[in-house]
């Protein structure tokens, strides 16, 4: 790697610039409430109403489960993350039967006879069961900022609390079919923590590098405290996008992450930040960790590492990784993505409750 491949890693700004930049972020208005976009979802269910491999029967499951949330003012996403439950529990039907490990379960969510869920009337009733279920979720210290399926599993305490995961794509489909208005939960303040983004949505990526304005130039600043176009900028990013963030003043800055005063820094800090501020970080690459390499680590900078964030888990021990300036010149400081062997990098480190697959 050639000394100007290195030096395009580095993405700490001076303190005196972080400062003025600190400052004028403090004057800027509020963000707006994430309510406005992440509100109750209306239902509207007609005879007309079709959803490509759903029979009448389960759209209409769907719908008392989305009404007992609106009632309950449950956001889309807590809609979406109940009607992936149900679909993972029973596929939108109200069984009259459990399984091996509960032959009492009963109905959409095979809610068990334990005095938890109310009455067998109780469970095999759409819109009391889902309600049952609804406040069960939102009786877990901070769901919203948990995985769909970690979510989901909290309350319901399976043996694999992954089971859910692959039933959230047609529980969007799902709630948006079913909805009065279309809306995203990817790239907004309604963005679920543990997802990648669509693609390159970083804001700036038309900013100007700090080469080509000067290091100490307060143009070459992203709101973030870091340079633009440089790979912890973007990684910071996408940390403030997943805890619903989107716009200034964000929550996570370079200058104020740690607890301890110390800017979040190059990437080869960033394990230290993660160990100051207290969150998880491990070995097994989960959707929207970031990628931690080490200094000299998987052809990282062997002075200031890199940090890129996982958009993708293969089943094969590869996953897909995304980021900015991941390439040598002259398609640096531009969005990329690449297939990694999980052993590559040196950690993963994970969001607030971001759990680590065992």
């Amino acid at each position: 790697m050639s000394r100007s491949r290195r030096l395009l890693i580095i993405a700490v700004l001076p303190a005196t610039l972080l400062g003025a930049l600190l400052g004028m972020i403090l004057l800027l208005g509020p963000a707006e409430s994430a309510e406005a976009d992440c509100g109750p979802v209306s239902v509207v269910v007609d005879g007309n109403t079709r959803v490509n491999g759903y029979a009448e029967e389960q759209l209409k499951n769907a719908a008392a489960v989305m009404g007992a949330g609106k009632a309950l003012n449950l956001s889309a996403k807590g809609q979406t993350i109940t009607i992936m439950v149900a679909l993972g529990e029973s596929g939108l039907r109200v069984l009259d039967y459990g399984d091996g490990p509960g032959p009492d379960s009963r109905g959409l969510f095979q809610q068990r006879d334990n005095g938890a869920w109310g009455s067998y009337a109780d469970r095999m009733d759409p819109t009391i069961s889902a309600t049952y279920f609804i406040k069960a979720l939102q009786a877990v210290p901070d769901w919203e900022q948990l995985e769909p399926t970690i979510a989901g599993n909290k309350v319901q305490r399976n043996a694999d609390p992954y089971h859910y995961q692959k039933y959230w794509a047609e529980a969007v489909k799902i709630v948006q079919a079913l909805s009065d208005g279309k809306f995203s939960l990817e790239g907004s303040d309604c963005a679920i923590p543990g997802k990648s983004g669509a693609g390159d949505d970083y804001p700036w990526k038309d900013s100007p590098t700090w080469q080509q304005v000067g290091a100490g130039s307060a143009a070459a600043a992203s709101p973030l405290g870091m340079f633009y176009r440089e790979c912890v900028d973007f990684a910071l990013w996408r940390v403030n996008q997943q805890m619903g963030s989107t716009s200034a003043p964000f929550k996570f800055l370079n200058g104020s992450f740690r607890p301890d005063g110390q800017g979040l820094g190059s990437a080869v800090t960033w394990k230290a930040g993660w160990d100051a501020k207290g969150w998880p970080t491990g070995k097994t690459p989960r959707i929207g960790a970031v990628v931690w390499y080490a200094p000299g680590i998987g052809g990282s900078d062997p002075t200031f590492g890199h940090v890129a964030v996982v958009k993708e888990v293969k089943d094969d021990g590869t996953y897909v990784e995304e980021g900015y300036n991941g390439n040598p010149p002259p398609d640096d400081h531009n969005y990329y993505t690449r297939t990694v062997s999980s052993s590559a990098p040196s950690a993963f480190l994970y969001l607030p409750n971001q759990e680590e697959k065992k």
